[in-house]
C-alpha cells in the first residue's frame, strides 16, 4: 500500500526556517531520521520509505503554498494513491505552537495552500495533520507571522514535537485515520505534557 504524505510550505533558502514551512520541516526529519534524500521531480521534491509493510512518498511541493494543489494532484495520480490515503501536514494560527490535530477532512480553515487543494480535489475529504503556530501577532501583520523565522523556542519546541508528528502519520499508514485520531489526538494537543 502507497501513501502520499504531503508537507506545505514554500521552496527558497528565504522560507527555508519560517513557519509557513512547518510541512516541509516535519518531512525533512522523519527523512533525516530514515536516511532518505528528497530529490527535485515534478512538482517538488520527494523522498519514499517504507515503515511496516507500507510506502510512504513524501512530497514537498515546489509550487509555493498557494499553489500545492498542483503538485497533489499530479502526485496523486502518477504514483496512483487514492486521495484517502493522502495526509497533508501544514501549519495552523488557530492552534498553540506545537499542539497537533489530526482530522480526516474538513475546510481549509483559511490556509491557502489547502484551500488550493479543495479546489483541485473538489472536496476537502482527505486527512490532516495541523501543527500550530499559534497567533502572536498584531491585527493585520498576519503574513509577517506566517513568514517570520521561528524563534530559538519554537525551534526547540518543533524538534520535541517532530518524532510524535511523524509517529502519527506513520499511524495513519498502519492502523487508519480514525484509530490514530483516537490514540493521538489528546497527546498531540498540548506540547506542555513533555
Amino acid at each position: 500500500m502507497k501513501y502520499l504524505i504531503t508537507g506545505l510550505g514554500n521552496i527558497g533558502e528565504e522560507y527555508r526556517d519560517t513557519r509557513h514551512n512547518i510541512g516541509f520541516m516535519i518531512l525533512d526529519a522523519w527523512a533525516r531520521a530514515s536516511s532518505v534524500f528528497f530529490t527535485d521531480r515534478r512538482y517538488g521534491e520527494v523522498a519514499s520509505l517504507k515503515h511496516r509493510g507500507r510506502t510512504f512518498v513524501l512530497l514537498k511541493p515546489s509550487t509555493f503554498v498557494n499553489r500545492s494543489g498542483n503538485a497533489v494532484k499530479y502526485w496523486l495520480k502518477k504514483e496512483k494513491i487514492t486521495e484517502e490515503r493522502l495526509l497533508v501536514v501544514l501549519d495552523d494560527i488557530s492552534i498553540p505552537f506545537g499542539s497537533m490535530r489530526l482530522r480526516s477532512k474538513g475546510g481549509d480553515g483559511g490556509h491557502n495552500g489547502l484551500s488550493h487543494i479543495n479546489m483541485l480535489l473538489g472536496h476537502g475529504n482527505f486527512a490532516r495533520l495541523r501543527f500550530g503556530i499559534g497567533n502572536d501577532f498584531m491585527t493585520g501583520s498576519q503574513v509577517n507571522y506566517v513568514l517570520g523565522e521561528l524563534t530559538e523556542e519554537e525551534k526547540s519546541i518543533l524538534d520535541k514535537r517532530a518524532s510524535l508528528a511523524i509517529d502519527i502519520i506513520k499511524s495513519f499508514g498502519t492502523i487508519g485515520i480514525e484509530l490514530t485520531m483516537t490514540k493521538y489526538n489528546r497527546q498531540a494537543k498540548s506540547p506542555d505534557d513533555e
